[in-house]
């Protein structure tokens, strides 16, 4: 009897990780809503690879502020770097200059393409 239990046990945790599987799969969200996708990293790491059509606003930079300040504070941003740790810094840079759109942190170069669907160019 503690073979059948032992054999349902396992039947069930690996339908639930097969399920939870499923879940970590999404498509990209829809873009409409943003005004710009902006890329905070220097102008070596973006000559590196960026997303096609994303604005290089180097957050490292003397202008950084007088960019981000010459936005539209209503609209709502995407903003990637190469870990999420300077997309985090702008975002909250943004938030304290009076921005009220939504502000996505996408992390790295990779998991922005993968949530915005846009492709890395050089």
């Amino acid at each position: 009897m503690s073979k059948f239990f032992k054999f349902l046990a396992a039947s069930l945790i690996a339908v639930f990780a097969v399920s939870s599987l499923s879940g970590c799969a999404t498509a990209p969200m829809e873009m409409t809503g943003f005004s710009a996708v902006i890329d905070v990293r220097t102008a070596e790491e973006w000559a590196s690879g960026h997303l096609d059509g994303a604005v290089n606003i180097d957050l490292q930079s003397a202008d950084f502020a007088s960019k981000i300040d010459a936005l539209e504070h209503a609209a709502n941003y995407v903003i990637y770097c190469h870990s999420g740790n300077r997309a985090g810094q702008a975002i909250k840079y943004m938030e304290g200059a009076g921005f009220t759109g939504e502000l996505i942190n996408a992390g790295g170069v990779s998991d922005a393409a993968s949530m915005t669907g846009m492709k890395v160019v050089q």
